[in-house]
């Protein structure tokens, strides 16, 4: 039996890649969902394509994100899942580093998606029950070359999902982290068009299916973080 018939849910980042894939499968089984995007003419395709309620943020402009989230809750009439998807990266060796790539990376990943959850979980409180997917990246468990900006991003968002965890618990709210490896999305396409899929990397399809499960386990019960790998990307 499906948990998902009727749950309303929040996807970040919804106009393309993971977002999209996830957005598109909740739907399939029944869920109503809200995508965001920061292009609204992509996200106003998307989400008549998917038959989605497009919300049009940036989740980096802080001053608009309350707002925002009160017509994603007033749109679908409340809210019981949170999927932060939306990020961007910046990928350069430390001798490049700059402050400026650190701050807008920071902005989305991190500061944004912070102020956002912050929100969501108000109306969590009030019915003491919610769910929340922090979708990270296995960058956020191991650092790479080049990966100062990135993985500092995602290490700060496991790290935030884990005291989330330990504050929301009590009030039977849900806060689970999934990372992914390489998927081939828009993600730093400075186009934003999704790049070809690869046979042996992963696809948003592999992710769909996993935050589903994650949501649609009973709610007694909860995986506060799964890795996702390709079997062989070599």
């Amino acid at each position: 039996m499906s948990n998902l018939k009727g749950i309303k849910v929040l996807v970040t980042g919804g106009s393309s890649g993971i977002g999209k894939a996830t957005a598109a499968l909740l739907i399939s089984k029944g869920a109503i969902v809200a995508i965001t995007g920061r292009d609204k003419k992509k996200l106003d395709i998307v989400a008549q394509e998917i038959k989605a309620i497009p919300i049009h943020m940036d989740v980096s402009k802080y001053k608009s994100i309350d707002a925002k989230v009160l017509d994603a809750f007033h749109s679908m009439g409340g809210i019981d899942v949170l999927i932060n998807n939306a990020g961007i990266g910046s990928f350069a060796q430390l001798k490049d580093v700059k402050l400026s790539h650190f701050e807008e990376v920071f902005a989305t990943n991190v500061f944004g998606l912070a102020l956002l959850t912050k929100e969501v979980i108000k109306f969590f409180k009030v019915q003491q029950k919610g769910t929340i997917i922090n979708v990270g990246s296995t960058a956020a468990k191991k650092g790479f070359e080049g990966g100062t900006i990135y993985a500092a991003s995602k290490f700060a968002l496991r790290g935030m999902t884990q005291c989330w965890s330990q504050e929301l618990r009590k009030e039977n709210i849900r806060v689970m982290l999934i990372n992914p490896s390489e998927v081939p999305t828009a993600f730093y396409q400075k186009n934003r068009k999704e790049r070809p899929l690869e046979n042996k990397k992963l696809t948003p399809n592999e992710i769909a299916h996993s935050i589903s499960a994650m949501i649609n386990m009973e709610k007694r019960g909860m995986v506060p973080e799964l890795d996702v790998w390709a079997t062989n990307p070599f």
